[in-house]
Order: C-alpha cells, then structure tokens, then sequence
C-alpha cells in the first residue's frame, strides 16, 4: 500500500487539536466517537487562533505577589558563598587554625570550644578594681541620699527608692571596707601607710 500525499508531508499540531501541514493548510483531523461513528474533518479559516492556542501575558510582578507565601523563608537558607576565592577569607582562616591549634596546645585538658579574648586576659591591679567598685558605691550613696532628701522635703518614694534609703549605711560599711571615705576620697591613713 502505498504512501498518500497528506501522510508524508510533516504535520504540526496546535493545543487546540488544529494541525498544520507543510503546506499551511490547517484543519481539525477527522476522529471516531465513542458510539463508533465518524467525525468529519474540519477546516479552520485563515489567521484563526482558538483561545487555547493564545499565550496568555505573565506579568512578574504579579506572579510573584500571588506565591509570596510560598517557598522558603527570605534569608534562611544558607548562603553559598565560596570562599576560597577570596585572598582575605583563606587569610582569616589560617588564623582561626592557628588560635585553635594554640589554644589546644597551651592546655590540653580545656574544652575544645575556644576561650573569647577578654576571658583570657589577667585581671587589673588590685587597686583599680577597688577604685572601680568604690565609684560604683559612691554613685548608689549619691542617689540614696538625693531620695532621703527628696523623702526630708515631704515627697513621695516608690519602694525601690525607699529601699535604696533604707540601704545608706550598709553602703557606708562597703566603702569603708574598702578604705574610701562616705565621699568616695581615698582615706588618707590608708594613702600614708601605702606610700
């Protein structure tokens, strides 16, 4: 049996079911019913475009708006950013090596998690740290006696305040202690016996 002329000739078929052939023809193909019967073919007229076969316009914008909920979280996945490339990165990385390296070699028994840089140096002198603790005094024996005074003059105090009041002379005791007067002034046997 030989070949007829519409099937050698390549056909193009639209989503609407209309195909094209080489020669430009278009036509619907003839189709069998689920009764059994035959359905013609059907020509389609030139320039028609069903609506099927329309590219409907997507604007981005608007796609986007419409899935805004869906997909990942902005910013939680990791970034992927390599590395290596970067001269300062490869630099800062040998660095961390070496921290690590030396932090494990100065003490074996420490945790392998390292130790920030302020808990690692030595504390200040004595002396500063008692000058620090007696300027942090004096300033709550300042404010205790500024809200006693308020209290002389017939004001209001919230219980906080009245405590802070109630505190004064266990601040005195604490100054004391460490050898600043209730003004927060070095005493001055302590500066005779120190020199």
């Amino acid at each position: 049996m030989a070949p007829s002329a519409t099937q050698d000739q390549k056909v193009a078929v639209s989503k609407a079911g209309i195909t094209t052939s080489e020669t430009g023809q278009r036509h619907i193909p003839s189709s069998v019913r689920p009764d059994g019967t035959l359905r013609k073919e059907i020509r389609v007229r030139p320039g028609y475009r069903p609506p099927e076969d329309v590219e409907v316009y997507k604007n981005r914008t608007a796609a986007a708006w419409k899935d805004r909920g869906k997909g990942p979280i902005p910013g939680s996945e990791a970034v992927t950013k390599d590395e290596s490339s970067s001269a300062a990165a490869n630099k800062n990385a040998k660095r961390r090596e070496a921290r690590k390296k030396a932090a494990t070699s100065a003490n074996p028994d420490a945790p392998k998690t390292p130790v920030p840089e302020a808990a690692k140096e030595e504390p200040l002198d004595p002396e500063a740290e008692k000058a620090k603790e007696a300027r942090k005094l004096t300033k709550k024996l300042r404010q205790a006696r500024d809200l006693k005074n308020k209290k002389e003059q017939g004001d209001a105090l919230l219980p906080e305040q009245f405590e802070k009041v109630i505190k004064i002379n266990e601040l005195i005791r604490q100054l004391d202690k460490l050898g600043f007067d209730a003004e927060g002034e070095k005493k001055a046997a302590e500066t005779e016996t120190g020199s």
